[in-house]
């Protein structure tokens, strides 16, 4: 026993000697890691906490060198501005294999990275910063901040600093290069001679080899867990399902106060809609918070001040405009880079998603008394009269007369009849102050009203 137990003693001294030995026949062997990740799709948001996300988990695998596979043709240049940074940061080499296309944004980026390699076929270039819709050119504040950072990024990697200016002013006139009125794109073998690719390759391997790597181990960025939820809720179908949960717990709640569900799933809605947006950068603090403000202002106009008005609109524009925005890449009212087809598919998303949940109200609520299971949380059975239950001391004489609603009724309220004031309930649809109503049923401890 005891010397086993000196044994173990020994065996854990020797563990630190044990790890270094392996380390170093690690280091021996020559094996280098490689991590690498894919830069497919428009530079956006999404793009941007992607890159960053890829070069985090890069360094937390030990990776050696980092090869980017590019195919892009541009993007948000705030965004891209944020990923160049994050490549020029980086200490360890990274390498940018250009798959198909690197335009405008994808162009900025393959420059700031240590070497650049085209695949055959492929281009780099034309990174004149273009409105949000695609057509126009932006104005020239954008110009002057896309042409200066392609200039100090060239410099920064020792490439021409006036050709990658004239990637994005077609102004300017490179000699032996580029003309006036066009702006420069490069093929593999025109980036070969002027210095912005290092040589063509038709693989990553291949981009490897040329490293002087024999022995490798390929490691690929992958989306985690919560990426692929984060992911699934930005769907905008998903997203047009969670504003409609919004909407009809707002109104559900406010029909039966103190219930507590509606509300609930309302603010877990509301959670699920705006955390993932607010992860990838695209919903603002000052979004979220118009929305909010929007809520508490449709409450005041049910609550504290009846009567569709000010705060009623201004209300339901701030619920919308938050939703909205919350879903596109503005930079507060500036909607220069946000592409129109984005802007309109979150416009569309919202409105419909709220004309579907005013519907589904409509029809459900009506009907709502007679699920089994609202009998848990309300009483919802008829105390008929034929079966021994009497109604309160409301006369028959007060059948089918008319007067006013006293207050607005949401269903409930106050009516007035001949100067005097009784309590009162709509057959669920809103009567706003001053309308005529007509009595249809006296039962109960209210009376049942319609509009007169």
């Amino acid at each position: 026993m005891k010397q086993v137990l000196l044994t173990l003693i020994f065996s854990f001294l020797l563990l630190p000697f044990s790890l270094l030995a392996q380390e170093a026949d690690s280091l021996e062997s020559g094996i280098k890691k490689v991590y690498t990740f894919k830069i497919d799709d428009n530079i956006d948001p999404r793009m941007n906490r992607k890159v960053r996300l890829a070069l985090e988990d890069a360094k937390d695998k030990k990776a050696d060198l980092i090869i980017i596979e590019m195919d892009t043709y541009g993007g948000a240049v705030n965004d891209a501005d944020d990923i160049r940074t994050m490549i020029l940061e980086e200490k360890k080499p990274i390498h940018v294999w250009i798959n198909k296309d690197a335009a405008s944004a994808g162009a900025l980026i393959s420059i700031a990275c240590d070497s650049i390699y085209m695949a055959p076929g492929a281009s780099i270039g034309a990174a004149t910063v273009v409105m949000g819709g695609g057509g126009d050119a932006a104005p020239d504040k954008y110009q002057s901040y896309m042409r200066s950072m392609m200039r100090s990024t060239a410099e920064a990697k020792g490439r021409d600093p006036k050709i990658a200016e004239a990637m994005v002013d077609e102004k300017l006139e490179v000699e032996g290069v580029s003309e006036k009125g066009t702006v420069i794109t490069f093929s593999v073998s025109e980036a070969i001679a002027n210095g912005f690719s290092e040589g063509q390759a038709n693989s990553l391997e291949e981009v490897i080899a040329k490293q002087g790597i024999e022995d490798f181990e390929l490691i690929e960025y992958k989306t985690s867990s919560a990426e692929n939820i984060i992911a699934f809720f930005l769907n905008p179908a998903v997203s047009g399902f969670l504003i409609l949960i919004i909407f009809a717990g707002i109104y559900f709640e406010i029909q039966t106060p103190g219930v507590g569900f509606p509300l609930a799933a309302s603010i877990i809605a509301i959670v699920l809609y705006f955390i993932p947006y607010y992860l990838i950068g695209l919903a603002q603090n000052w979004e979220i918070a118009v929305f909010i403000l929007g809520c508490i202002l449709l409450l005041v106009e049910v609550f504290v001040l009846p009567g569709f008005g000010v705060f009623g609109i201004l209300g339901i524009i701030g619920i919308l405009t938050g939703l909205t925005l919350g879903m596109v890449p503005n930079d507060a009212f500036d909607f220069t880079f946000v592409p129109s087809g984005d802007l309109f598919a979150a416009l569309l998303t919202v409105i419909l998603a709220a004309v579907t949940a005013i519907g589904l109200i409509f029809f459900f609520a009506p009907k709502v008394n007679q699920w089994s299971a609202f009998s848990s949380i309300a009483l919802a059975s008829t105390q008929r009269r034929d079966e021994g239950y009497t109604s309160t001391s409301y006369g028959d004489d007060l059948m089918g007369k008319e007067g006013i609603a006293h207050t607005r009724l949401m269903p409930s309220g106050k009516i007035e009849i001949e100067g005097e004031v009784y309590d009162a309930y709509s057959r669920g649809e809103f009567i706003d102050k001053g309308e005529k109503v007509k009595i249809i049923s006296t039962e109960g401890t209210s009376l049942k009203v319609k509009k007169g």
